[in-house]
């Protein structure tokens, strides 16, 4: 049994790092793991706990990095296995922990385990995949469609069957009802536990089963909560993906990878991709034997304000009555949130706003590389586009390479200090502006203001660990508190760029809390003045 603390990740704050896009240590224009070993202390001085780093697995590419053909092996354009053991170490040495990304749902069509799955009914690996038999006019088995677009199933002629793929054709689905390929995938996850890593983030965790009768997944309707996410785009949405994913056998697949990572003491956090993304991700964290943690993706919509945040908080707390939740505002699957909620030009006292409503919400936090700086989304032209996604929907969907280009560290040099060698996608000017040398001589930058809060909450187990209620919404502004123990600290937010004011006759006496470093209101009797994007932090004392 491990002796690891166990329980760090309860309200830790986790940085994301897409290595394609950090640093590049041997001028190929694509990041690597020596890039990334190099930028630790980088990492390290934010103030982050952790680290979670993208797909680096032996890897055809074809969607970068999630279509995996060796889950035991790093893949030559990152470096060596021995490059992670270097990172690792080092990693460990500044007291990061280390969450590597698991793609196990699916592989690429290039694992061995498929290459032989393909050949014939009757091979050993003959079930690892899931195979169907089509219809009497040889149509799919059923009406599943791929994220991707388009049907998810694949004719194979060697079997005369079809295969399932949820996303890219080369991305064959491993089947979760196989006894020995669940045995495999396992011993993949122990080859890194046993190496030394902290913990996993799950890809698409809801995905790992089907439904064994194949049945259609019914049409959403305008009554299902979820209808406002249906795409004109792509007829994915269409459904209600009740057949597909999120089958009840998935809760005994999370037991046995749970009890894995208790040996080794690690972590885990999945991510939910599903109709009802909350109420899932609570389900795949109740009680002490499923995910430690769920990836939140109910704040990567593309709408923001004061009555969004309070609903994800309400539907978060009403859900999560036993698991622990996380938050989100973006990854290398959305739009930066730069862009996303503060448009083409977000002012410096937003992103700021954003980064107290997300480091005081109740949870664990991720951030993505690049937030630091307040990077905004590249509109890539579409002969650069590198995203397969992006591909099949231009123009009305650009795909994801607008959040995932490098970054930048230096802005007056050749390539923004990414690489000596041509990026494997491009860097904008207005990213050069924002690069880490640039931000590190202002005192006044974002890059500082992360440094600062992310420390500061280290100091406040309020924001740590502590229970959260939602006392105030009035667009743009809301408030809540957080409690830990017998201090409760008040958190109110103006979300907008104008004044407004906010009533606190109901909540007890202020002290304010000024040391986190962000523009805060003041206090006129009962009523708190914000400026545009203030904050207000006080504790409270209840009046008797």
């Amino acid at each position: 049994m491990s002796t690891k603390s166990t329980d760090w990740w309860r309200g830790a704050v986790i940085y994301q790092i897409y290595p394609r896009s950090f640093a590049d240590s041997n001028g190929d224009g694509v990041g690597d793991l020596k890039g990334i070993t190099d930028k630790l202390d980088y990492v390290a001085a934010l103030g982050v706990d952790g680290i979670w780093i993208s797909p680096f697995f032996k890897s055809p590419m074809k969607d970068f990095g999630y279509d995996v053909s060796s889950h035991r092996d790093v893949d030559p354009i990152f470096g060596t296995n021995d490059d992670f053991d270097i990172l690792l170490a080092r990693a460990h040495e500044l007291g990061l922990k280390v969450v590597i990304d698991l793609v196990l749902s699916h592989t690429s069509e290039e694992h061995p385990w498929f290459v032989e799955s393909r050949k014939d009914r009757t091979n050993p690996k003959a079930d690892w995949y899931v195979w169907a038999d089509p219809k009497p006019d040889g149509s799919p088995p059923n009406n599943w469609f791929s994220v991707f677009g388009g049907s998810a199933w694949q004719w194979e002629p060697r079997r005369q069957q079809y295969y399932l793929h949820n996303y890219l054709v080369s991305q064959p689905d491993v089947n979760f009802h196989c006894p020995a390929a669940v045995d495999a995938v396992m011993a993949d996850m122990e080859y890194w536990l046993q190496k030394g890593v902290d913990g996993f983030r799950f890809d698409v965790v809801n995905v790992y089963t089907h439904d064994k009768e194949m049945r259609d997944n019914p049409a959403r309707k305008a009554s299902d909560p979820s209808f406002d996410n249906i795409s004109s785009n792509n007829p994915y949405t269409y459904q209600r993906h009740l057949y597909d994913k999120s089958r009840p056998e998935n809760l005994k697949i999370l037991n046995r990878m749970r009890a894995l990572m208790d040996k080794y003491g690690a972590s885990s956090v999945g991510e939910i991709s599903d109709d009802d993304s909350i109420n899932r991700a609570a389900e795949y964290t109740a009680g002490k034997g499923r995910l430690h943690m769920a990836y939140n993706t109910y704040m990567l919509r593309d709408k923001f304000g004061a009555a969004l945040v309070a609903d994800g908080i309400k539907l978060t707390e009403a859900a999560f009555t036993d698991g622990w939740p996380s938050w989100s505002f973006g990854n290398h699957d959305v739009p930066r949130v730069a862009t996303r909620w503060g448009g083409e030009d977000p002012s410096g006292g937003f992103l700021r706003a954003l980064l107290a409503l997300q480091l005081a919400l109740r949870g664990s936090v991720f951030i993505y590389q690049g937030e630091e700086l307040g990077l905004p989304d590249v509109d890539v032209p579409y002969h650069l586009l590198r995203d397969p996604f992006g591909k099949t929907f231009w123009p009305e969907y650009k795909g994801r390479d607008g959040c995932r280009t490098p970054m930048p560290w230096i802005g007056h040099a050749e390539q923004a200090g990414f690489t000596t060698g041509q990026p494997w996608l491009p860097i904008p000017d207005e990213h050069r502006a924002r690069a880490v040398e640039v931000q590190e001589a202002d005192e006044g930058a974002l890059l500082h203001a992360y440094r600062h809060m992310l420390k500061w909450r280290k100091t406040r187990p309020e924001l740590v660990t502590g229970s959260i209620r939602l006392v105030g919404v009035e667009e743009p502004l809301i408030a809540f508190t957080r409690t830990y123990g017998s201090t409760e600290l008040l958190v109110v937010i103006n979300l907008g760029p104008s004044a407004t004011t906010y009533n606190v006759t109901d909540i007890g006496a202020l002290t304010p809390v000024t040391d986190h470093g962000l523009p805060q209101g003041k206090q006129n009797g009962n009523r708190l003045e914000l400026g545009g994007y203030e904050v207000f932090f006080a504790t409270l004392k209840k009046e008797k």
